[in-house]
């Protein structure tokens, strides 16, 4: 013979119990929170600029099979930007590209000796590009991001790009 639990309010106990786990299992499956403005803003600046390294540049090799060594960035003091932000923003957004590269954080100390073919330095530099322009209902921050890639043991870029756009004060 069959027994059920007591009820609660009408409804038996095990029912709240696994009306409880899916509610659990719901919350943990739900999307995170969305970004903070900042975190947005950089993460698309991010994007764009792993789009272009990741499509442009003629690769010998597949994207996967490259290692990309982050120099450290230099960024202009007048950007309320930080530079670990930043620098971690680019990392996240390299190593979120579908079979992208391998992301090495680059110390000068590493040998310039003859690298793998498959070695890359990325240099990259985020400055103000202008003074801010102030709208009716915003102050924009006009930025410039110059990518340079390179080989290790090399002085000059093999390619370079720059992107330029603006900050939405409000989300700095």
């Amino acid at each position: 013979m069959r027994q059920r639990l007591p009820a609660l309010g009408g409804a038996p106990i095990s029912r709240l119990l696994v009306i409880g786990l899916m509610l659990l299992l719901a919350g943990c499956a739900s999307p995170p929170d969305r970004p903070t403005q900042l975190r947005q803003a950089l993460l698309g600046l991010s994007e764009q600029a792993t789009r272009l390294l990741i499509e442009e540049p003629a690769w010998e090799l597949e994207a996967r099979e490259v290692v990309l060594l982050l120099s450290s960035t230099e960024v202009e003091a007048s950007l309320p930007i930080g530079q670990a932000r930043f620098e971690e923003s680019l990392t996240r957004a390299l190593l979120a590209y579908p079979a992208g590269p391998q992301v090495i954080d680059w110390q000068p100390r590493i040998s310039h000796a003859e690298a793998p073919a498959g070695q890359w330095l990325l240099d990259t530099r985020l400055v103000a590009d202008g003074p801010e322009l102030r709208l009716s209902d915003r102050t924009l921050l006009p930025y410039r991001l110059e990518l340079r890639l390179r080989r290790p043991e090399d002085t000059r870029p093999r390619w370079e790009r720059t992107i330029s756009g603006a900050f939405d004060a409000d989300a700095l």
